[in-house]
Order: structure tokens, then C-alpha cells, then sequence
């Protein structure tokens, strides 16, 4: 089941929530810098994360799947809220510089089907950033954060995953690393949570990062792979080719009609 609108705001105005979504920023400005004159599209509930990017792209849009409502507009701020359905996202093809996935890949009715819209969007050579929750972390484990919901991804596990869907995996990492506690012993030390849990824990974070690109020609020994579309049948006795019938009992009837060996003249 999808989670509210309004659960994730809430969550995301409180203090733990405003430190989860400033420490998942700083990754991203770490590796996209501002964007500027880039097009972004947030998919799920990335807007906590695109007030960093909406005053320089060019284009900042956050999708909203179809079950929430976009109640609000903020067109001042470079940032517009819409409705989407995840099935088919009503924009033309290729037209994304960069894709933000939060609280999307997890909940998806379709997972597989989410990723071959944002490839169809996403520019050739663009970049998407998908962020889920990490199966390892005490996040995952912990049903009153927006994190405690969905399917947790390990970072193995999204990397495949991704290259599955026919991705280029460029990056991954992990985020979060404070205990989901909303103490102020622990929210007060965000940062020191995160230097420690990257040096002695790199794995445990609450969410894990993975960068992917679009490259529509194959790279010599890259990671994507092609998807077998349907599986070949086998049986015994099986031709593995159509075979002409009534060629074969032609064939068949003229061999026995010949001699095995020919006499001497």
C-alpha cells in the first residue's frame, strides 16, 4: 500500500526528516553539482530533495503517482507539482536531462514497467539517481518512518536490477547512517553519525544511491545487459527449425526407392 501525501510530509518537516533529506542532498550536489540549465524530473516524493536544484534547472518537475493529489503550484520557486500515472508518464520521449527516484521504485504496482518509462523520457547519455530504502539498515525495520514501507533494495540487489532495465550503473552509495531515532542526542549529531557510519559501516546506511545512465549504443565491456524476451522451448525430438513436411516424405520416399550402392560398370 502507497503512503499518504501527507505522512510523507509530515515526515519530511519534521527534524529527523529535514536531516535525512539534507544529508541525501549533499550526495547528490556532491555528484550533479547545481544542474543548471539541466532538465529534472522527480518521480514518487522528491520534492523535499529538489528545493536544491529548482532555482537553477532549467526545468524542475516533480510526478506524483496518480493515488496523491498535487494540491499545490510552485512556479515561483522553479519547481511545478504534478499527477501522474506510473504506467504511462504524460511527457514526450528523451526530454530529461536528469531523474530523481524517492519513495517510488519501492511502492511501484510495476517496478520493471516504472524504469522503462523513465528510460523512454530520460535523455540519451542523461543520468538518473534511483534511492530506496537499504534492506540492511535499522531503517527498513522501523514501520513509523516513510522508509519502513515498500520493498527494501540491497546495493547489489538495485545495481542488477538496473542493469537489467538496460542501465549503465555509474555510482552507488549509501545515506543516512544515524539511527532512526528522532532524539535530539541523535538528530543533533547528524553529521557526526554520517563521517562514522561512512568510515566504519559504509553499507548500513538508511538508503542505498544508485546512479544509472541511458547510453543508447552498447559500450565494449559494459554492465548492461540485454533481456531475454522469451524463453526458447526444448523438447526431445524436437526440430529446433520448421521443417517442410511433405519435402521431408519426398526426400524420404525417394531415398528408399534408390540403391545403396551403385554396381561397377
Amino acid at each position: 500500500m502507497r503512503q499518504s501525501e501527507t505522512t510523507l510530509d509530515r515526515f519530511y518537516q519534521s527534524q529527523i526528516g529535514t536531516l535525512s533529506a539534507d544529508l541525501i542532498s549533499q550526495r547528490i550536489l556532491d555528484l550533479w553539482g547545481n544542474c543548471a540549465d539541466l532538465r529534472l524530473l522527480g518521480l514518487g516524493y522528491a520534492t523535499p530533495l529538489l528545493k536544491h536544484w529548482q532555482s537553477h534547472a532549467r526545468t524542475c518537475i516533480a510526478a506524483l503517482p496518480a493515488p496523491w493529489q498535487a494540491a499545490r503550484m510552485d512556479q515561483a520557486g522553479g519547481q511545478a507539482l504534478c499527477r501522474i500515472a506510473e504506467s504511462r508518464l504524460p511527457f514526450r520521449e528523451a526530454v530529461f536531462d536528469r531523474i530523481l527516484f524517492l519513495h517510488a521504485l519501492e511502492e511501484a504496482d510495476n517496478p520493471r514497467h516504472l524504469l522503462r518509462e523513465a528510460w523512454r523520457v530520460l535523455a540519451p547519455e542523461g543520468r538518473m539517481l534511483v534511492i530506496t530504502t537499504n534492506r540492511k539498515s535499522l531503517w527498513s525495520l522501523d514501520e513509523s518512518k516513510p522508509y519502513g514501507h515498500g520493498r527494501p533494495w540491497t546495493r547489489r540487489q538495485l545495481s542488477r536490477f538496473l542493469n537489467d532495465c538496460l542501465f549503465d550503473v555509474s555510482a552507488s552509495t549509501t545515506a543516512v547512517h544515524m539511527p532512526p531515532l528522532n532524539w535530539p542526542l541523535i538528530t543533533a549529531a547528524a553529521n557526526a553519525w554520517e563521517r562514522a557510519g561512512e568510515a566504519l559501516l559504509p553499507g548500513l546506511g538508511g538508503v542505498v544511491m544508485v546512479e544509472a545512465v541511458k547510453h543508447l549504443h552498447a559500450k565494449p565491456n559494459g554492465s548492461a545487459t540485454s533481456p531475454v524476451l522469451r524463453a526458447a522451448k526444448s523438447g526431445i525430438n524436437r526440430p529446433a527449425l520448421p521443417r517442410n513436411r511433405q519435402f521431408l516424405e519426398k526426400t524420404r520416399a525417394s531415398s528408399r526407392s534408390e540403391p545403396l550402392t551403385k554396381k561397377p560398370d
